[in-house]
């Protein structure tokens, strides 16, 4: 199952990063993006609920990967409310939507360029399960119960 629907992902033309957008933001105005990633911080504002995202990969489901490796950082304006108790640091999110602006803000002590995409589409995931699955080393009795995976105790 896919987070965005069928509809809006036909609009996307071609795939567009975070870099690209951020060296040439003119070129790239009014494209359609899907992108995702964790979330930083939520607002509402007056305009909408604005997301700032580190960027990640997605998967063929577009959900983000849980890796250490991002593009950069972009922000999602929403027109329209989301709980920023649910919306929250940490969660992971796929948008999709047109490229509007880049806007410059701090980030720390540096002044960054975010991309700004005016999201269509929202889609927050629910947290991952911490309790991973794993190939047991060795023979128990009970391994014919769970052969080969077994949770963590």
């Amino acid at each position: 199952m896919r987070a965005i629907s069928k509809e809006v992902s036909a609009q996307v033309e071609e795939e567009i990063n975070i870099q690209q957008v951020i060296k040439n933001p003119t070129a790239f105005q009014g494209k359609m993006v899907i992108w995702g990633g964790e979330i930083v911080t939520a607002k509402n504002l007056k305009e909408g609920t604005v997301i700032e995202i580190v960027q990640k990969s997605l998967t063929s489901e577009e959900r983000p990967l849980n890796v250490d490796q991002s593009d950069g950082r972009f922000l999602a304006l929403y027109d329209g409310y989301l709980d920023v108790a649910i919306y929250s640091k940490g969660r992971e999110v796929t948008v999709a939507g047109r490229i509007k602006e880049t806007k410059k803000g701090l980030l720390g002590e540096i002044e960054y360029t975010y991309p700004v995409v005016y999201a269509q589409e929202v889609h927050i995931w629910p947290p991952r399960d911490d309790k991973k699955y794993y190939i047991s080393p060795h023979w128990h009795y009970y391994d014919w119960l769970y052969y080969p995976y077994r949770r963590y105790p």
